[in-house]
């Protein structure tokens, strides 16, 4: 791909971009939400139109107005959502639209056998005659990848295939995509997480809002070098922000904002012990299906505890449900901002007011000048892009969406804030700015539960620790020079547990 460039009404999303795939490398496309990586992506498969460049397949000038016409040229693109359906089995999914036929009738067995060695060939032990919901989203996800080897891609663009998946799913990843690359493939591999970036890739290029910043051998690169390329000023802020938490002073003095006691629910998680006091930030950390999530959601009485006892400054109360929670000023941001936050056909603006309509009911709707003087604060306050109230939701990138989902929060005016996962998925710049914000908000009185799977994350924020495994609380401590280690030991149980 040479000079290419998109537009939109009003917006230049790709100014010129040029990118360079090789048969069996893994090319590792990098850039903030909103940098143009999708618009990009987009542009290669057809699905929108270059307003200005080339691209070049196998030598040969390529102009591609549908993802049909992309696929036929041996492009293939395996999306974050898996675009494939539950109901059928492996080997069907695997054949859609090209399934064998004998006497005018689907032939099962030939179909069965054909994906059979596909699957093996990947070093996938699955039985293509499964149904593709009985499996986790994991081994969908190879599924999805195992279809476009199917239709013999050279291409394989992977967007952001790993981002719900553990640590030895993302192994058995790797492992289909070294394969592919020692076939020959060619594989672009779109990703937030470094650490995999650095150990999948060959090359790397990196994209700042809509231009081509360049292209780095991956081998031959810095992480420090790739942040600096993609973001450049968050670097000092996330080092400010390091040194915020340093100099906070977070005194309990008084009652607890909130004070929960054996609280629990069967199934869930595990009678837990904890205070929340104005100002701090209590960062919750432990590994996948530790308790956290259920934690949080107890919290907000989105799930409702079947022991303990809950007091909201010093007066015992029951949140069974969430608007509970919200009449005691506690907000909650889900982890799965697509399933239980983002409302795509809706407006930034109406996405933005609608916790605080809820909170007033339906009767009485936030007139125009105060919908629209709120909105266009936390629009510029979270540097939310593109700057408009009525662009659809659905067309933000992800970054932006958690801010909108965080916008509609603060404009309740919460007195404490529960966030799961609020940087999931995200660019570095887009979480460095929610960090910053989770900082500033402490510092205005605001208390804040912080949950994350990025240990750092949780540790540069926090005042207090939250340790979780198994569903139960195994540790607390004041959050006083704890390193990673010390939390991953913790978890691992090779040292006492404090609380």
């Amino acid at each position: 791909m040479t000079g290419v460039s998109v537009t939109f009404p009003g917006v230049k999303a790709l100014q010129s971009v040029g990118l360079t795939l090789r048969a069996g490398e893994v090319h590792a496309l990098m850039g903030e939400n909103g940098a143009g990586k999708s618009t990009l992506v987009k542009a290669l498969t057809g699905v929108y139109a270059i307003d200005a460049g080339t691209i070049v397949v196998g030598g040969e000038p390529r102009t591609f107005t549908s993802p049909a016409e992309s696929q036929a040229a041996g492009i293939s693109t395996v999306y974050q959502e898996v675009n494939l359906c539950t109901n059928l089995t492996v080997a069907e999914n695997m054949l859609l639209g090209r399934e064998p036929r004998s006497f005018g009738r689907i032939d099962t067995r030939t179909m069965n056998r054909r994906a059979g060695i596909v699957l093996t060939r990947l070093g996938l032990d699955i039985d293509p005659r499964s149904r593709l919901g009985e499996h986790p989203i994991a081994i969908q996800q190879l599924v999805a990848i195992a279809r476009a080897v199917d239709i013999e891609a050279d291409l394989l663009i992977l967007d952001e295939p790993t981002s719900s998946l553990d640590a030895d799913e993302v192994e058995k990843l790797f492992a289909v995509i070294r394969t592919l690359r020692n076939e020959g493939t060619a594989i672009v591999f779109v990703s937030h997480f470094l650490d995999q970036v650095f150990e999948i890739s060959d090359r790397m290029t990196v994209l700042r809002n809509g231009q081509l910043v360049g292209e780095y051998v991956t081998a031959e690169t810095s992480r420090l070098e790739l942040v600096r390329a993609m973001i450049g000023r968050e670097l000092e802020t996330l080092e400010r922000i390091e040194r915020q938490a340093e100099e906070k002073d977070v005194v309990e003095a008084g009652e607890p904002l909130l004070q929960v006691v054996q609280l629990g629910r069967k199934g869930s998680v595990e009678a837990v012990d904890l205070s929340v006091f104005d100002g701090e930030v209590i960062g919750v950390a432990g590994l996948l299906g530790s308790g956290r999530t259920e934690l949080a959601r107890l919290l907000f009485g989105a799930d409702a505890a079947d022991t303990g006892t809950v007091s909201v400054k010093g007066r015992r109360t029951r949140l069974r449900t969430p608007r509970n929670a919200i009449d005691h000023s506690i907000a909650f941001s889900s982890e799965d901002r697509r399933a239980e936050g983002v409302i795509g056909d809706l407006s930034i603006a109406d996405n933005m007011i609608l916790a605080l309509q809820a909170s007033r009911g339906w009767l009485r709707p936030v007139n125009a000048g105060t919908k629209e003087r709120l909105v266009r604060s936390y629009i510029e306050a979270l540097d939310i892009r593109p700057p408009d109230p009525q662009a659809l939701m659905r067309n933000l990138s992800g970054g932006n969406q958690q801010k909108v989902l965080l916008a509609r929060w603060l404009i309740t005016d919460p007195e404490l804030l529960i966030l799961d996962e609020p940087t999931r998925g995200i660019d570095i710049g887009a979480k460095a700015q929610i960090q910053q914000l989770v900082t500033d908000l402490a510092g205005r009185g605001v208390a804040v539960v912080f949950i994350s799977a990025e240990l750092e994350e949780v540790l540069r924020l926090s005042d207090r620790l939250v340790v979780m495994r198994d569903r139960h609380k195994i540790d607390e401590r004041v959050n006083d020079d704890v390193s990673v280690s010390d939390v991953l030991e913790i978890i691992a149980g090779e040292v006492r547990a404090d609380a």
